[in-house]
Order: C-alpha cells, then structure tokens, then sequence
C-alpha cells in the first residue's frame, strides 16, 4: 500500500536494512555495497525497497548510472551511521572481554582511594589474567540483582547479615603533619587549641557516624568540651564530665569524605580525626604522626566483605577474597586490632 502523508507509520523500522542502507549510501552504489556484504545487488536493491517503504519515502534518487541520496535518505544517514559505530564499537568490546576473567567490586569512594587501591597493584602482579572493576558509590548495592561481586562495607555488626565477613574494626586518633608538629607540638589534648581542627562535616547528622567527631572523641577522654562545634551549636550534645572550661580550637574544617580531611591533614592544615585503618599507612612512612596514641578511641563500626551468592564459587572471586583477608589481616595487626571477631563487642 502506498503511504500518504496523512497516513505516516508510526511503527519504528525494523533495523535490519540499516547495514545496506548504510553501505549503499557510502558508496552511492548498488554493487559496490553488495560486494562489501557478500550479497547480490538484487538482494541488497530489495532490502533498500523494503526499507523506504518503512520509512515511507524515497532514500535514494536512482539514475541511469548513479545513485544520489534524498534529503530523507542523507537525514538517516547521519543517525544510522553513528548508531552502528557505536554497535560495532561496543560488540568489538563485548568480543574482546568474552571469555576473561573479572572481579566487579562495590565500595564507598574513601575506602576504595585510601586503602584499596593502593594494595590493587599486587594483586594485579600476581593475577594479570584477571581484570578488575570498582564500583565507588555511597549506595548500598544489592548483591541478588546487580552484576557486582563483593562488596565492601562500613557499619555496625548489627546492621550486617550473617555471611558477612570481618575484614577489621576501627579506632579514632588525631593525626597531623610532622611538619604542623613542629611549629605548634601537642603533648597533650589542650595543646589542640592552638590548631585548627579538621572532622567530617556531617557525621553528627547520621546515627553511629557521630563516633567520627572531635566531641565524641574528647567526651570519652575527660577532655574540655569542644566550643563551635556543629553538635554544640545544634544542642545536640552535653557538656563533658570535666573542666567546664570550652576547648576552642584555632578555627575548624569540614569535610564530607575521609579522604579529604585526611589529604588536609597531610598537607598540614590542621589536626584530624582519623580512622586509624585508613591512615596506618601513612603512619608507617611518616606521612602523618600520631600524636596522642595512647588516647585512641573504639569506634562501634567495622569494615565488612560480602560476597554475591552467584559469584562466591568463581576461581578468579575465590582468588580476590584471599587476597583481599591477607591484606586485611596486615591491617589488624598494624593497628593493633583484636583478630577474633567474637571478642568484639557488638557495640549499638
């Protein structure tokens, strides 16, 4: 049936003419495109057919010896050309990474850049068959649904399932620049008034992340109360037990991601609130110092691997997990934490 242009179809063309067309279309010639796809020119001048009669309108201006292609036909050039570039880029890919192996991780951006990455290039020394994809997000993957494999998670015990595996718990300590410690030295948890302080900005807005603050922290010790802080301004927290005196810091700095207050540690603005597993590094080369090591504060949240059900029995997952346990396990003992899980308090 002929169309009209007060009857157009609105049915979306069946997509495979396109390759004639475009071949066709390159070539501004019949037989020079059935040669490219194996095809006789008859069979390639029916697929044409069939697709302007889809489309509703002539493609082509056919002459004696040549063709010239519509409006119509040099508009679906430009989309169609583009379209299965970008098909035969993608199923170029999909050719190339069949058969390899891979690992798909999912984990908040801090811990992925302080402690993951880091360690990665051993692994991938010792496994360069294996290919590996992190996922840096601060939303809780499901495992059942997603293509991801592991994840690496932040909580307390009480908000994991029971196939959770313990990587290592945390504890809180002030960390700060050699080069900050020279000028102004802290031997004790007054001296921190002279320095600017530096936490997460809104951890006293999130239930358990409220262990990260300076508050906490000197609230535990027998510390003067912080003045400033965003928990003191809101009320949300009570003065210390001790010295009714306010410790007021030079001025303070916020920030959202560990990575960040840490980075402002290192290059010497001010004093963090640190987790000591993210930082031990750093302690280790000299990066940053500890100043107060024997005032380390216990933080209820703990650093978990979970496994995807349908990937836990896949050598190159298998392999990962190993690996992954000995390198937590070198960081228990950098920090000196209890390995059994079961002597860890489940701490609300």
């Amino acid at each position: 049936m002929q169309l009209t242009s007060s009857h157009p179809r609105t049915r979306p063309i069946a997509a495979g003419h396109l390759r004639a067309f475009e071949a066709v279309a390159r070539h501004l010639n019949f037989r020079a495109a059935a040669e490219e796809l194996s095809l006789t020119q008859s069979a390639v001048s029916r697929q044409i057919q069939s697709l302007e009669d889809e489309v509703g309108t002539a493609l082509f201006l056919r002459h004696t010896r040549a063709v010239e292609l519509t409006a119509a036909g040099s508009q679906l050039l430009r989309a169609s050309s583009m379209a299965l570039e970008r098909i035969d880029a993608a199923v170029r890919q999909i050719r190339q990474s069949a058969g390899r192996k891979s690992v798909a991780i999912t984990t908040w951006a801090s811990f992925a850049s302080m402690w993951l990455i880091p360690r990665l290039e051993a692994f991938q020394r010792d496994h360069p068959d294996i290919d590996i994809r992190i996922d840096a997000t601060d939303a809780a993957v499901d495992l059942t649904t997603s293509d991801v494999d592991l994840a690496l998670r932040y909580a307390v015990p009480q908000a994991m399932p029971a196939n959770a595996q313990r990587l290592f718990g945390e504890q809180l300590t002030p960390v700060a620049s050699p080069w900050l410690l020279k000028s102004h030295p802290i031997r004790s948890i007054e001296d921190l008034s002279r320095c600017a302080l530096i936490e997460a900005g809104d951890a006293h807005r999130t239930r358990h992340l409220e262990w990260l603050t300076w508050q906490r922290w000197l609230e535990t010790f027998g510390g003067a109360p912080l003045a400033g802080t965003e928990a003191g301004a809101k009320g949300k927290r009570s003065t210390a037990r001790s010295a009714p005196a306010k410790l007021s810091p030079q001025r303070w700095m916020y920030f959202n991601y560990a990575n960040q207050i840490v980075q402002a540690a290192l290059t010497g603005q001010g004093v963090a609130l640190a987790r000591l597993p993210l930082v031990a590094e750093s302690l280790a080369s000299g990066a940053l110092v500890e100043p107060l090591p024997h005032v380390r504060l216990d933080s209820p949240l703990v650093y978990w691997l979970l496994v995807a059900p349908r990937s836990a029995q896949r050598p190159e997952v298998k392999a990962f997990c190993d690996w992954l346990l000995l390198q937590a396990a070198a960081t228990r003992e950098a920090i000196g934490d209890v390995p059994d899980p079961d002597t860890v308090d489940n701490m609300d």
